[in-house]
C-alpha cells in the first residue's frame, strides 16, 4: 500500500474538518444545540454548559467525502461505510433527542441496542457475502482459533457495540477522545498496511485528519464537543478496521485507554450495586483524575501518552514495528 496515498488522505480529511468547523459551529450556536453538564461531576465543567455539541457531524462529513475520493471500492469499503456511518447515525439521533427534545437519556436503552444490532447486522451480511474468515489470531502468537459462523459472527456484533460503547465512554474532557483515536487510528493504518487493506488503510487515514481536524476547536478550551454523533462514528470505524484487518483481539492493546475507560464504569456500577461502595470518585475514569485535583491538560496529556505507549505495543507484538 502506498504510504503517500494515506498522507493525502489525512491531509484532505484534516483541511476539510478545520473549513468546516467555523463554518458549523455558529449554526449549532443559532440552534442552541448546547452541551448539557452533569451536576455531579467536576465543578470546572459547570462553565461549558451551553457550549455547541453535535460537533461529531464535521468530523463525518470530512472523513466521509475524503474516503469516498481516496478508498478503493470493493466488500470491506462498504463495512467501513455502513459501521462508521451507521453508528455515527445512532450517535445523532441520540445527540438530537438531547437537546431538541431535552431528554438527558436521548435514545432509550431498547433503541439504541436495536439501532447497534442492525448496524452490527448489515456488517455482518456483507462479510459473510465476502467469504470473510471466522477465525481469530492470538496477538503476538501463531496460534488462531476459528469458531464457525454461528459464533464468530454475535461475537463480532458483540465486539462493535463493546468498542463503539468504550469509545464513547472516552469522551468527555476537551480534546481526550480526539487524541487517543488518532493515535489508535495510526497504529491501525500500518496494521492495515500489513494486511494490505487499502480500504481499512485510507479509511483510518481518513478518521485521523478528521479528528485532528475537530481537535483544533475541541482542545481545551473547547470551542465545540462532538457529542456522541463523533463519538459513536469514530468508534464504529476503529472496530470495523479492527475487524477488517482481523485484528480483533489486537484492540485490547492498541485500544487500551478505551478498554480501561469502558472497565471502570462496569466496575463502579457493579461494586456500586452489589456493596454500595463506589471504587471511583466518579466513572468514566478521566472524570476520577479530575476529581483528585488532575487539571484537564494533565488528564488529556496523560492519557494521549498511555494510548501512545499502548499502540506502540500493539505494534510491536504485531510485528508493525
Amino acid at each position: 500500500m502506498d504510504y503517500q496515498l494515506l498522507l493525502l488522505t489525512i491531509a484532505v480529511s484534516f483541511i476539510l474538518a478545520v473549513i468546516a468547523a467555523p463554518l458549523f459551529i455558529p449554526l449549532l450556536r443559532r440552534m442552541k444545540f448546547g452541551q448539557q453538564v452533569r451536576d455531579d461531576g467536576p465543578q470546572t465543567h459547570l462553565k461549558k454548559a451551553g457550549t455547541p455539541t453535535m460537533g461529531g457531524i464535521v468530523i463525518i462529513v470530512a472523513f466521509t467525502l475524503s474516503y469516498l475520493k481516496f478508498s478503493v471500492v470493493n466488500t470491506d469499503f462498504y463495512v467501513l461505510l455502513v459501521a462508521t456511518l451507521g453508528f455515527g447515525l445512532i450517535g445523532f439521533l441520540d445527540d438530537y433527542i438531547k437537546i431538541v427534545f431535552k431528554r438527558s437519556l436521548g435514545l432509550t436503552a431498547r433503541q439504541k441496542l436495536f439501532g447497534q444490532l442492525l448496524v452490527g447486522a448489515l456488517m455482518c451480511g456483507l462479510l459473510i457475502y465476502a467469504g470473510h474468515s471466522t477465525s481469530i489470531s492470538v496477538p503476538g502468537t501463531d496460534f488462531s482459533f476459528d469458531w464457525g459462523g454461528w459464533f464468530y459472527y454475535p461475537f463480532i456484533i458483540i465486539m462493535m457495540m463493546a468498542v463503539t460503547n468504550a469509545v464513547n465512554f472516552t469522551d468527555g474532557v476537551d480534546g481526550l477522545l480526539s487524541g487517543v483515536s488518532a493515535i489508535a487510528l495510526a497504529a491501525y493504518a500500518v496494521v492495515a498496511m500489513q494486511a494490505t487493506s487499502i480500504a481499512a488503510g485510507v479509511c483510518a487515514a481518513a478518521m485521523i485528519g478528521a479528528v485532528l481536524g475537530f481537535l483544533v476547536f475541541n482542545a481545551h478550551p473547547a470551542k465545540v464537543f462532538m457529542g456522541d454523533t463523533g463519538s459513536f462514528g469514530i468508534g464504529g470505524a476503529i472496530g470495523a478496521i479492527a475487524i477488517v484487518t482481523k485484528s480483533e483481539l489486537l484492540f485490547l492493546i492498541i485500544g487500551g485507554v478505551f478498554v480501561i475507560e469502558m472497565l471502570s464504569v462496569v466496575i463502579q456500577v457493579v461494586s456500586f450495586k452489589t456493596r454500595g461502595k463506589r471504587v471511583f470518585r466518579m466513572s468514566p475514569i478521566h472524570h476520577h483524575f479530575e476529581l483528585g485535583g488532575w487539571s484537564e491538560w494533565r488528564v488529556v496529556i496523560s492519557f494521549w501518552a498511555v494510548s501512545l505507549v499502548l499502540a506502540a505495543v500493539g505494534l510491536f507484538i504485531s510485528k508493525g514495528l
